[in-house]
């Protein structure tokens, strides 16, 4: 008996602690207004009295509270208006205006006086109903654009306003609002307008395959067209809101994480396959056998050192020159797209062409060091007995086989050119040829600790040939088919 009382009143408390639970009220205030000070001091009263309420507050000027105020305005029919504004149950207060959600019955005015006394009966009421959140009236967002704006900027306060009219119109759109006067909103700015293939200004918006940006449309793949506010201008750019909304289109910023992640993913790949390079390999082994020929077996390990310094160098500064100047020719909206799909065509033509190496290495032609450099990569290489003339010979040697390992290098710059900021497709060329050189300092170390022998390693390199043409055709044909599906899906 006493087991079946303990578990009733375990009933009634579990039910009875359910019907205490807290109702939620929003609120949006701006510092140092004093009606908001007013409504943060009567929700606090209410809930120092044991009022069961809790209160998420948002700063109009913060970029959640711009974010999200639009669209809880839009859920409740409010106008937007001076603050604060209080959200709870299926009622707005806008400072002293009543606003009811889903109801056509129009706005109420009250007096100043007035504001608190309803603003705490809706809140008892919504209590005594455990009324759900304010939040919870929200709709799933479709999609979200990025508006960005500046300071001093006229045009920015228009845009801001016609995107708040655009919300209360789509409460399913969300927008992040990011100012470019800090660093932080200036490099997203940047990180978008090379996404949308424009060159950056404020204000711009940014959603689905669109973007407005300065005095400018980009309406995709369509032609680029002026924008002036007018109504036809609005009505075109509010048609491109609408059809992102209507596609539940990516939201820019996540399209632009994917593709630098992407981009810093192939980079990875592509370099650590082409590192593993017959005709690097072949010279340097050249080289070090030399000097274990003439006795100084203590030098292997700087001189391979030296070696790899001399092919980074070499590699790095011509992947500078050409990513330079592949950004300057062909980052025109116009240019873009072309080049990468011939490239992207190029990289897959020539990786088949590596990959038939497999079956059939040394017939017709291999894209590999010219018969004719060889005798001269020879001499080079036997003439070198200090380290100062390894780095030259490094150099000098780099430029001669680069046909031999340009191919996925040059797929790569051509993705850095149109996906990169200078100053992370300069990190990034640096971590590619960091990659590239790392076999050339594993060969020296094993050589010199004795692991292997430089005929052992020339046997392997021999054996493997065609392999590791296939390998790095292998690359190439996915570098290009990548490229191709990045172009059409708008990541590049």
């Amino acid at each position: 008996m006493k087991r079946v009382v303990l578990s009733a009143l375990a009933v009634v408390l579990l039910f009875t602690c359910a019907g205490m639970a807290a109702t939620e009220v929003v609120l949006f205030y701006e510092d140092g207004c004093p009606h908001c000070a007013k409504m943060d001091q009567l929700l606090q009263d209410m809930q120092a009295a044991g009022a069961a309420v809790t209160v998420k507050e948002y700063n109009v000027a913060s970029q959640e509270g711009r974010d999200l105020l639009p669209r809880l305005l839009a859920a409740y029919g409010a106008e937007m208006g001076p603050v604060p504004f209080l959200f709870v149950a299926d009622a707005a207060i806008v400072r002293d205006t009543v606003y009811r959600a889903g109801s056509n019955a129009a706005p109420v005015v009250l007096a100043v006086r007035a504001v608190e006394l309803e603003a705490r009966a809706l809140i008892e009421a919504a209590i005594a109903d455990n009324a759900r959140s304010p939040l919870d009236r929200l709709p799933a967002t479709a999609t979200e654009a990025v508006l960005v704006l500046g300071s001093e900027c006229p045009d920015c306060e228009r845009l801001d306003a016609w995107m708040t009219l655009v919300q209360r119109q789509h409460p399913e759109l969300a927008v992040r609002r990011i100012s470019t006067d800090d660093e932080e909103g200036k490099k997203t700015l940047d990180r978008l307008s090379r996404l949308y293939r424009a060159r950056a200004a404020v204000p711009a918006l940014f959603i689905g395959d669109t973007a407005l940006i300065g005095a400018t449309v980009y309406p995709g793949r369509e032609k680029a067209r002026a924008f002036a506010f007018s109504d036809e201008d609005t009505a075109f750019v509010g048609g491109r809101i609408q059809l992102a909304i209507d596609q539940k289109a990516t939201p820019p910023l996540d399209r632009v994480r994917v593709r630098e992640k992407a981009t810093l993913w192939a980079v990875i790949g592509s370099a650590a396959l082409d590192s593993i390079n017959p005709c690097d390999f072949a010279v340097m082994l050249l080289l070090l056998g030399r000097l274990l020929v003439i006795g100084k077996r203590q030098k292997v390990i700087w001189a391979g050192l030296s070696w790899a310094a001399g092919v980074y160098l070499v590699y790095f500064l011509m992947g500078y020159v050409f990513y330079t100047l592949l950004g300057v020719t062909v980052g025109t909206r116009s240019l873009r797209v072309p080049y990468i799909i011939t490239v992207s065509v190029i990289a897959i033509l020539m990786g088949l062409w590596q990959m038939k190496d497999l079956l059939w290495y040394g017939k017709w032609f291999s894209i590999e060091v010219p018969a004719k450099w060889k005798p001269m990569l020879t001499r080079v290489t036997n003439s070198v007995v200090s380290l100062p003339g390894v780095f030259v010979a490094g150099l000098v040697d780099a430029l001669f086989l680069a046909p031999c390992t340009s191919g996925p290098y040059l797929a790569i710059l051509s993705l850095l050119s149109t996906t990169t900021t200078r100053t992370q497709g300069v990190l990034l060329l640096l971590l590619y040829n960091l990659i590239f050189i790392l076999p050339m300092i594993v060969i020296a170390l094993t050589v010199h600790f004795g692991v292997t022998t430089t005929a052992r390693a020339e046997r392997w390199r021999n054996a493997r040939t065609g392999k590791l043409h296939f390998v790095t055709g292998v690359v190439m044909v996915l570098l290009g088919v990548g490229m191709i599906i990045g172009v059409q899906l708008g990541y590049i």
